[in-house]
């Protein structure tokens, strides 16, 4: 199913082309897909028996915001095929349809083996490999884009970004004094994320604010935004690096 030397925007088109229903996916999902930059494909679940052959795929995408996007493909030959040609379903041609929800792609899939109960449910078999394979492709950080600095009160944004931080361990005096220094900044959104933490939705946003000093230097200030709180309110948190930002948002849960 998967070609090692595709890239993700290869891939996506030969899914889209080969799909029979591929005109019904969202719009919105079509031009979330345009901002792929890592995918990986695995078999969730399949059927085979003499008149039907059908395998379901889970196509796993990381997209440039750092939030994560999943296809679900049929594909399937068989009783069509079969009746038309007057030979087994090996002969028939196989065909894709391709899905935005899951459980679209279920009742799909039930539809061509004549009920729900035939084959396993979709979420039980392979999904502890499915989180494993987010986690490689949310670990693996996206190509930086060029930066584009805005000389914008820069030192006073640097001051502000650090005073709203609720964290103990947010950086000292030393980088406060090194960020006065500062004349122009951009802001990335590095990760994005909904999920839940001790059975309540929370939110976790990651942003990188870069700096570029009188010096010509660069340094950076990452900031953690989430409502993993006990009452649910928005919180802030900074950080020198961002592996302490990482560290801090898995010390809230191991979901995201």
């Amino acid at each position: 199913m998967s070609d090692p030397y595709e890239t993700t925007e290869q891939h996506i088109e030969r899914l889209l082309r080969r799909a029979l229903n591929s005109f019904d996916l969202p719009d919105s999902t079509v031009e979330r897909l345009g901002t792929a930059l890592a995918h990986s494909s695995s078999l969730h679940s399949s059927h085979h028996s003499s008149s039907l052959h059908r395998e379901t795929y889970r196509h796993t995408y990381l997209l440039a915001d750092g939030t994560p996007l999943a296809l679900w493909e049929l594909v399937h030959c068989g009783p069509r095929d079969a009746a038309d040609t007057g030979s087994g379903a090996e002969s028939g041609l196989r065909q894709h349809e391709l899905y935005d929800e899951e459980a679209d792609a279920h009742v799909a899939a039930a539809r061509l083996t004549g009920g729900f109960c035939d084959g396993p449910v979709f979420g039980q078999e392979g999904a502890q490999a499915d989180l494993e394979i987010l986690d490689a492709l949310m670990a693996a950080p996206p190509a930086p884009l060029p930066r584009m600095y805005a000389p914008d009160n820069s030192a006073d944004h640097a001051r502000r970004v650090l005073r709203r931080a609720e964290n103990r361990n947010v950086p000292g005096e030393e980088t406060a004094h090194l960020l006065r220094a500062a004349f122009a900044h951009h802001i990335t959104q590095i990760f994005g994320r909904q999920c839940q933490v001790d059975g309540r939705d929370a939110g976790f946003t990651l942003y990188e604010h870069a700096f570029l000093l009188l010096d010509g230097s660069e340094t950076s200030l990452w900031e953690v935004e989430h409502t993993a709180t006990p009452d649910g309110r928005h919180m802030c948190e900074v950080y020198g690096d961002e592996e302490a930002a990482r560290e801090a948002m898995e010390s809230r849960t191991r979901i995201c």
